[in-house]
C-alpha cells in the first residue's frame, strides 16, 4: 500500500534524489543488456533492477531479524518492567523504568531503536523504487528515445497541448493538466508512456496526420514491453477483459498470473519471517495475523487495476525475499542466542569506547540521576515541615507565660543570640 502512496511523492526530497539514482542504476541496467546482450526488454531489467536493490538491503535485512530474534526473548522482561512501573508518573518512578529497561537492552546488547533504524533506511528507498517503475522513460534514455519520433510529430499539430490535456486528464493516464505542463516534451512522455491501445486509438482520431508515426511507436513499444506474453504496459484487468470476449484461455492465464504471483509469493514472505512472540489475545497480534493475509489479498487487488510492471516488480521482489529469507533463516539458525548477545555487547561496547562511556558509567549516571530527582523531592518536603515546626514553635513560644518553661527558653534563646552577636562583632 505504501508503494501506492509513493507514487505521488516522486519529487519530494530525498526520495526524489534516492530515485534520481535508482533511475541511474535502471538506465545502465538498459545499457548493458542492449549493447553487451542485444535485448531491448523492460520487464527484463526490471526483474534485474529489483534483484540488485534487494540484494543491496541485505545486510539491512538481516541486522532486522536479528533484531526480532531477540526481540522474542526481550519482550517478557521489557513488559515486566514496563507493567511494574504502569501506574508511576513522578519523575523518579520514570527514571527508574528507563534505568532498568537500559540494564535490559545493555544485557542483550542491543539499543532501543535498534528494529527502527533498518526499517528507516530501507523506507525512502522502497518509496523512491515506484516513481522508477512507473515512469521508466523519465529515467531511461532508450525508452525514452523510442517516444520522442511520436512527441515531435504531436508538437507540431496545431491545438495540441489541448488535446493532449484532454486524453491526459482522463483515465487511464490521469495526469491533470494544473500539476503537469502539457507544453514540454518530457511530460508529453510521461503521458504516452501510461497510453494503452485504446488511448492510442484516440490520439489517432484527434490527430490523424501522426497515425504512420503512432503505428511506429506502439509496434516498437510492444516489443519493448513484452514480456513472456505479457504487455507490462497494460493492466491486468484490461488483458483480462480483451481475453474473456474470444475466450482466449492463454490470454486468461498471462493476464491473472501476474496479480496471483505478486500476492502469493507475498504471503510466503510474511511467513518466513519469524514472528515475535506474543499473546494470542493482544490486540496487536491479531491485526499482524489479520496484515498477513489481508496484505496479499491488497496487492492481488492492485495487481490487476495497476500496469503489469508495477506487478512484475511486486512479483519478483516478494520472490527474492522469500529466498533472501530463506538463506537468513538458515544464517540464524548457526548463530545460538549466547552468540549473537555476546556479539551485540561487543559491538556495543567498542561504540561506547568511542565515545569513551562505559556500561557500568551509563548505569552509574542513571542511577545517580534516580538518587538526585529522590532527594530533591525529600529535602524539599523536609523543608517544608521544617518551617511549619519552626512556626509553631515561634507562635507557641510567644505567647508563653512569664516563669513558665517556654519563657526560660525563650530567656535562653536570647542570650545565645546577643552573645552570637557580640562574638561576631569581636571577630
Amino acid at each position: 500500500m505504501y508503494g501506492v502512496l509513493a507514487a505521488g511523492y516522486g519529487d519530494w526530497p530525498i526520495i526524489h534524489q534516492i530515485a534520481w539514482l535508482l533511475g541511474k542504476l535502471m538506465n545502465g541496467i538498459y545499457n548493458i543488456m542492449d549493447s553487451v546482450f542485444g535485448v531491448q526488454n523492460i520487464g527484463v531489467c526490471i526483474i534485474i533492477f529489483t534483484i540488485i536493490i534487494y540484494t543491496l538491503m541485505i545486510p539491512l535485512t538481516v541486522k532486522q531479524q536479528k533484531w526480532s530474534k531477540m526481540s522474542a526473548v526481550m519482550n517478557p522482561e521489557i513488559q515486566k518492567i514496563q507493567k511494574k512501573y504502569a501506574n508511576k508518573k513522578d519523575q523518579a518512578s520514570m527514571l527508574k523504568q528507563q534505568e532498568e529497561l537500559q540494564i535490559v537492552y545493555e544485557k542483550y546488547g542491543v539499543s532501543p531503536t535498534g528494529g527502527c533504524l533498518p526499517m528507516l533506511i530501507q523506507m525512502p528507498i522502497l518509496f523512491a523504487l515506484y516513481p522508477v517503475i512507473q515512469n521508466i522513460p523519465k529515467y531511461v534514455d532508450g525508452v525514452k528515445a523510442a517516444y520522442m519520433p511520436v512527441v515531435d510529430q504531436i508538437m507540431q499539430v496545431d491545438g495540441f497541448q489541448k488535446i493532449m490535456e484532454t486524453i491526459g486528464s482522463a483515465k487511464p493516464v490521469l495526469m491533470s493538466a494544473t500539476a503537469y505542463d502539457y507544453s514540454k516534451a518530457d511530460t508529453l512522455v510521461q503521458v504516452l508512456y501510461k497510453f494503452q491501445d485504446s488511448t492510442w486509438n484516440t490520439l489517432v482520431d484527434k490527430m490523424p496526420s501522426i497515425e504512420t508515426v503512432v503505428d511506429a511507436t506502439t509496434k516498437t513499444m510492444g516489443h519493448l514491453n513484452n514480456f513472456l506474453g505479457i504487455n507490462i504496459g497494460e493492466t491486468p484487468m484490461t488483458m483480462l477483459t480483451n481475453s474473456l470476449h474470444p475466450f482466449s484461455i492463454v490470454g486468461i492465464i498471462l493476464a491473472v498470473i501476474i496479480p496471483i504471483m505478486a500476492g502469493l509469493a507475498q504471503f510466503i514472505s510474511v511467513k518466513l519471517q519469524p514472528q515475535p512472540a506474543m499473546d494470542e489475545n493482544n490486540q496487536m497480534a491479531a491485526s499482524m495475523k489479520t496484515m498477513t493475509y489481508t496484505m496479499p489479498l491488497f496487492s492481488v487487488f492492485l495487481g490487476f487495476t495497476l500496469p503489469a510492471g508495477l506487478g512484475l516488480y511486486w512479483a519478483v521482489s516478494a520472490v527474492v525475499r522469500c529466498v533472501q529469507q530463506v538463506a537468513i533463516n538458515k544464517y540464524l539458525q548457526t548463530k545460538s542466542l549466547d552468540d549473537m548477545i555476546k556479539e551485540n555487547q561487543e559491538k556495543a561496547a567498542k561504540k561506547r569506547e568511542k565515545k569513551g562511556t562505559s556500561a557500568k558509567e551509563l548505569n552509574k549516571m542513571a542511577t545517580t540521576s534516580t538518587k538526585n530527582v529522590e532527594h530533591k523531592k525529600t529535602s524539599a518536603m523536609s523543608e517544608k515541615e521544617r518551617q511549619e515546626k519552626l512556626e509553631k514553635a515561634a507562635s507557641y513560644n510567644k505567647n508563653a507565660k512569664a516563669g513558665s518553661l517556654a519563657s526560660k527558653a525563650n530567656m535562653v534563646s536570647r542570650f545565645n543570640g546577643n552573645n552570637s552577636g557580640d562574638n561576631k562583632n569581636e571577630k
